[in-house]
C-alpha cells in the first residue's frame, strides 16, 4: 500500500532531521555506488554516474570496512550496491562524539569543480564553531590530493575507463572541548560518507619520519622481509609505526613485523621485538587499503634518542609497485623468501635497497598517555611535540654520506637533544629530491619512475597538519621552483599559503630563504633574481599580518642563504661548503645549517 504524505508533513519531517542530530548514515540520501551488472542502480551525480563496487573492493574499500587516513579512522559505508550510501550535504545536523584536533570527513564534489559551503561545530559545552568544508570533484578533482582512484565510473549506458576520486578533509576543532554534533554546509553537490573526529594521542612524540615521494616499481618482492633502517631523534620507552599505502590502488598485506635496534648492517643488537597491529581481526599483520594507513599497536621498547633503529616487516603476497622515500640516504635490506622479521641473524638479507618503501613513521612515547590505537599526535602540553621539516633535496640529505645520518635535520635533532632552553623536540624529516612549492612532480596516482612527490601545497596536509604531536614547521622550499620557470610571486603565493593552513592549525612556521646555486645549470642570472625576490619577501617581517602585505608573516625567519653564500659571490655557494655541484651543500654546508638554527625559534 503506498502512502502519501501531504507536502506540509514532508517539509516539517525534513526539518526536524535537519535539526535533531543523528548518525550519518540515517541521513543517507544519495546513492555512489553500483554494481558493475546494474550501473544504472546507483545516481552518484545527477546524470546516472557512479562509483563501481568491484573496484572498491580491488582497492580494499569494502562495506563497514574501518579506514584510517591522515590520522583519522573512517568507516567506508556498510551498504550493498544500489543502497544510499551518502549524503548530499544540505544543513543536516550529524551526531559526533569525540574530543580531537580535527574533524575528517570522506568527501566528493559532483559539481563539477569544487564544492565549499560553511557549517557549525556544536561542543558538549554549549559552545559553537564555524568551519569551512571544501570538496573536489569526483572526477576532475587533482589526484595529487586524493585518498583513493578508482580507474572506472559505471554509467547506464557502459563503464567508462576515467578516474574516480575520493577524498579525505579535516578541518580544526577547539581543543580541549568535546564535539557534540556537526551541521553539514548547504550545498546540494558536496557529498559526505563519512565523518569522524581525528583523535589526538597523549604522550605521543614523532621521532623519525619520511614522506611517500612516489609509487614505483618494485622487486617484485614475493614472500619477502624488508629490514629497514631508520635513524630516531626523540627517545623514548614506548613505540609504535606507521605504515602507509598512500597513492596505490590495491592493498597491501603486511606481515609480522618487528623493531630493534641496530648493532651493525642487518644485525640487531638484541633480538627483534615483535609489533602488532589491534585492527587484523586476530590474524597476523594487517591489510592496508588503498591509500590509506596503519599504526602498529604500542609497545614497550625503550628507543633511544640519535640512533638507529631496524624495522622489519614481511611481505606475504607479492608486490610489484609500493609507495617510497626514493632518497634514504641510507641502506637498508630484503631477506630471501620467508618471515624473517624476528630474526636476530642477518644471514637471510641478501638484497640491499636505497630507498623506503611504505613505512613513514616511527613514534616515541613516555608511557603514561599513549593510549592503544590512538591515531596521532598529543594534545598540547603532553609528550615533547614534533618540528616537521618540509623541504626538498637538501632537507632530504643529497649529497650527504650514506649511512652517516649527516642530513641537517639529524644534526638539528642531534642539538635539540643536547640542550635543555627549549623542549628536546623531535624532528621529522619530510623533504623531497626535487619537491617544488607549487607544482607536483610525481602527478599523485599510478606508477612511475618520478619520485619528486606532490607540490608541498598538495602534501601539506598529510606530510605536516596530520604528523605526530607537530608543533612547528620549518618550511625551507623554492629553488626547485626557480630553477624550472616559476617566478618569485607563484612561490610567494605558494609559500604564504603553506603558511597560513598551518597557522590555521596552531602550528608555528619558520621559513627558511633559498640557498643559492650560481654555477648549477639551471640557476642561471634570471633564476637567481626571482630567488633573492623570494627571499626578500620570507625577510620581509616575521610576525607581520598576512593579510597586510607589509610582511611575510612568518613566525621566525631562518637566513640559510646568509649562511651558505659566498660573502664575495653571494649568488654562489661558498665553496668549503659546497659539495661540487654548486646547487647541494656537503656534510659541512649541512652542519653549518643546522648550527645555525636558533632554537629558541622551534
Amino acid at each position: 500500500m503506498t502512502v502519501t504524505v501531504p507536502a506540509s508533513a514532508a517539509s516539517q519531517t525534513e526539518s526536524q532531521a535537519k535539526e535533531r542530530p543523528l548518525p550519518l548514515d540515517q541521513l543517507f540520501d544519495n546513492t555512489a555506488v553500483s554494481d558493475d551488472a546494474r550501473p544504472a542502480g546507483a545516481d552518484f551525480d545527477g546524470s546516472g554516474g557512479s562509483l563501481s563496487a568491484q573496484d572498491l573492493t580491488a582497492a580494499g574499500w569494502t562495506p563497514g570496512r574501518s579506514l584510517t587516513v591522515q590520522g583519522a579512522s573512517l568507516t567506508w559505508p556498510r551498504r550493498a550496491p544500489g543502497e544510499p550510501d551518502n549524503v548530499r550535504a544540505d544543513g543536516q545536523s550529524v551526531r559526533v562524539r569525540g574530543h580531537g584536533d580535527a574533524l575528517a570527513f570522506l568527501v566528493a564534489g559532483t559539481g563539477g569543480g569544487e564544492e565549499s559551503g560553511t557549517g557549525v561545530v556544536r561542543y558538549r559545552d554549549g559552545s559553537r564553531a564555524s568551519y569551512r568544508l571544501t570538496a573536489s570533484d569526483w572526477r576532475g578533482g587533482p589526484l595529487a590530493t586524493k585518498a583513493v582512484a578508482l580507474p572506472h565510473i559505471n554509467t547506464p549506458g557502459g563503464q567508462l575507463a576515467e578516474k574516480a576520486r575520493l577524498y579525505v578533509v579535516t578541518v580544526p576543532l577547539a581543543r580541549g572541548r568535546a564535539v557534540d554534533s556537526v551541521e553539514l554546509p548547504r550545498t546540494g553537490d558536496l557529498h559526505v560518507f563519512a565523518l569522524s573526529v581525528r583523535p589526538e594521542s597523549r604522550g605521543w612524540t614523532g621521532s623519525w619520519a619520511a614522506s611517500a615521494s612516489g609509487y614505483t616499481a618494485v622487486g617484485p618482492w614475493t614472500d619477502r622481509t624488508l629490514r629497514l633502517v631508520v635513524h630516531t631523534s626523540a627517545g623514548g620507552p614506548r613505540v609504535r609505526i606507521r605504515l602507509d599505502n598512500t597513492f596505490a590502488a590495491t592493498p597491501v598485506r603486511i606481515g609480522g613485523a618487528t623493531v630493534a635496534v641496530q648493532a651493525s648492517g642487518a644485525s640487531p643488537r638484541g633480538a627483534p621485538v615483535p609489533l602488532s597491529f589491534r585492527d587484523s581481526g586476530g590474524s597476523e599483520g594487517v591489510e592496508i587499503p588503498a591509500g590509506a594507513q596503519a599504526f602498529s599497536d604500542p609497545l614497550g621498547f625503550d628507543v633511544p634518542a640519535d640512533s638507529n633503529l631496524l624495522v622489519s616487516f614481511h611481505l606475504p603476497g607479492t608486490v610489484t609497485a609500493a609507495p617510497v622515500h626514493s632518497l634514504a640516504v641510507q641502506q637498508s635490506y630484503v631477506s630471501e623468501p620467508g618471515d624473517h622479521a624476528a630474526d636476530a641473524a642477518p644471514d637471510a638479507y641478501t638484497s640491499t635497497i636505497l630507498n623506503w618503501p611504505l613505512l613513514t613513521g616511527v613514534d616515541v612515547a613516555d608511557g603514561r598517555g599513549a593510549g592503544q590505537g590512538e591515531g596521532r599526535g598529543d594534545e598540547r602540553g603532553d609528550g615533547l611535540g614534533s618540528v616537521v621539516v618540509l623541504g626538498d633535496s637538501i632537507t632530504d640529505g643529497e649529497k650527504s654520506t650514506r649511512d652517516a645520518n649527516r642530513r641537517w635535520p639529524n644534526l638539528l635533532a642531534t642539538r635539540l637533544q643536547k640542550q635543555s632552553v627549549v623542549p628536546r623536540y623531535g624532528v621529522l624529516n619530510h623533504g623531497i629530491s626535487a619537491n617544488r612549492v607549487v607544482t607536483d612532480r610525481y602527478p599523485g596516482d599510478g606508477v612511475s619512475t618520478d619520485t619528486g612527490g606532490v607540490s608541498a601545497l598538495h602534501r601539506l596536509d598529510r606530510d605536516v597538519l596530520a604528523q605526530t604531536s607537530a608543533r612547528t614547521v620549518v618550511v625551507f622550499l623554492g629553488v626547485n621552483d626557480v630553477r624550472w620557470g616559476a617566478r618569485a610571486e607563484q612561490v610567494v603565493d605558494g609559500l604564504r599559503e603553506v603558511a597560513e593552513r598551518a597557522r590555521g592549525r596552531g602550528l608555528r612556521v619558520v621559513a627558511a630563504t633559498i640557498a643559492p646555486c650560481e654555477g648549477e645549470a639551471r640557476c642561471t642570472a634570471e633564476v637567481d633574481a626571482e630567488r633573492v625576490a623570494v627571499n626578500q619577501w620570507i625577510r620581509s617581517g616575521a610576525g607581520s599580518d598576512f593579510g597586510s602585505g607589509s610582511g611575510s608573516g612568518f613566525d621566525g625567519v631562518l637566513d640559510f642563504d646568509a649562511v651558505l653564500r659566498d660573502p664575495g659571490h653571494p649568488s654562489r655557494m661558498r665553496s668549503a661548503y659546497d659539495s661540487g655541484d654548486h646547487l647541494h651543500p656537503g656534510d659541512a654546508g649541512l652542519a653549518a645549517l643546522a648550527d645555525s638554527v636558533d632554537l629558541e625559534l622551534l
